[in-house]
């Protein structure tokens, strides 16, 4: 048996010892169909006090699953709830998080995206948090209880995120830059200081640094992130917590800028320690498949439509000018098979501004305000 055989065999012996307790809310191995998610209302659910449910989405994540699951159950926070969406996963996904921890499980008869499997989580969460965890990242053990710990007067948290199997950072947070991109805190790094914007103290009792280690940051990754359950409610438009056009990547940017627009702040907390098993980064996107790079460029543009103020536009209109350019002319010559992403943004234009409109009629901050972030 090699090395590897011998980490996954021991990973599946600590998932049976420290299996994750049953939730009062959730009957042992609940199943939820796929199809019963179109005719799920908005957040309308009972949250328990204290309670962190964990949301998983899978689609053939079967090589990371066992070690992602053995480390949650080994968390020493309770309660934790389990809930589980399988996008039509043809590997044994489903099996193994059955093998491995008590679950609600909804099983989508077809790939439905990150996105759409994360709303029909969040439907059916009892939380008071949520934590949405990727399968090819595993926490170490107060990982949970450090988050939950920080998160008076924040709606988002983030722990520190390494590359798995090295000392190198994955993520700290999310960065905004002036070019309308955005980046991972720390990505690459094996000693980082936080991204965070200009120090901008508000008043003599400020208290967005709860502890000198910790520190308030733009957004927080997918990979790893907890919500306030308060936050959820109050982003959700048109009863999307996460923006389902956006199908997969850069929706965690998008949830974040909305949380900002919306008056919500986001805190990143070194005591709590994650791997993550990143397979898309900038410097990879000649491998990546023609599908991701397409959401990619479709996402980047849509993210920025449906956020932007007039005056953050204008503020940053050279620098996201020249990128648009370098985007549109690679997909036009290099990377024809994104060509899609702007047709689709055509066709869409009105449900684009029609979301937009939903989003700046509620928006609570200013673009001034919000302007010290993007550098």
């Amino acid at each position: 048996m090699g090395d590897r055989d011998r980490d996954a065999a021991a990973d599946s012996s600590r998932a049976r010892r420290h299996r994750l307790p049953a939730p009062r809310a959730l009957d042992r191995g609940a199943r939820v169909r796929g199809r019963d998610a179109q005719g799920l209302q908005p957040l309308e659910r009972r949250l328990t006090n204290g309670l962190v449910s964990v949301v998983i989405v899978t689609w053939n994540s079967a090589p990371f699953l066992r070690r992602c699951l053995a480390a949650l159950a080994a968390q020493t926070y309770r309660p934790i709830e389990l809930i589980h969406v399988d996008n039509a996963s043809s590997d044994d996904s489903v099996a193994i998080v059955r093998e491995c921890a008590t679950a609600q499980h909804i099983i989508n008869d077809t790939n439905r995206g990150f996105s759409a499997a994360v709303n029909h989580a969040v439907r059916v969460a009892n939380g008071e948090f949520v934590l949405l965890l990727n399968p090819d990242a595993y926490l170490e053990p107060d990982y949970v209880s450090s988050l939950v710990s920080a998160m008076d007067g924040f709606g988002m948290a983030t722990g520190k995120l390494l590359q798995a199997d090295s000392g190198f950072v994955d993520s700290k947070g999310i960065r905004m830059t002036r070019s309308g991109r955005h980046f991972d805190i720390g990505q690459g790094s094996r000693e980082s200081g936080v991204g965070s914007r200009r120090p901008e103290k508000t008043s003599d009792s400020d208290t967005r640094h709860p502890t000198p280690d910790t520190q308030e940051v733009f957004g927080v990754s997918g990979a790893a992130a907890m919500y306030r359950a308060t936050f959820i409610t109050d982003v959700t438009v048109g009863g999307e917590f996460l923006d389902e056009d956006f199908f997969a990547f850069r929706e965690d940017a998008d949830v974040a800028w909305r949380g900002r627009l919306f008056g919500w702040k986001a805190i990143y907390v070194p005591e709590a320690v994650a791997h993550h098993v990143r397979t898309v980064t900038p410097e990879k996107r000649r491998a990546l498949s023609a599908v991701i790079n397409m959401h990619g460029v479709k996402n980047r543009f849509l993210l920025r439509l449906k956020n932007e103020g007039l005056y953050l536009a204008l503020r940053n209109a050279p620098f996201e000018l020249t990128r648009d350019l370098i985007v549109i002319l690679a997909t036009l010559t290099i990377e024809r098979s994104s060509l899609p992403a702007l047709t689709w943004l055509w066709k869409n234009r009105r449900r684009i501004m029609e979301k937009r409109r939903a989003i700046q009629s509620r928006r609570r901050i200013s673009d001034r305000d919000l302007a010290g972030w993007f550098v």
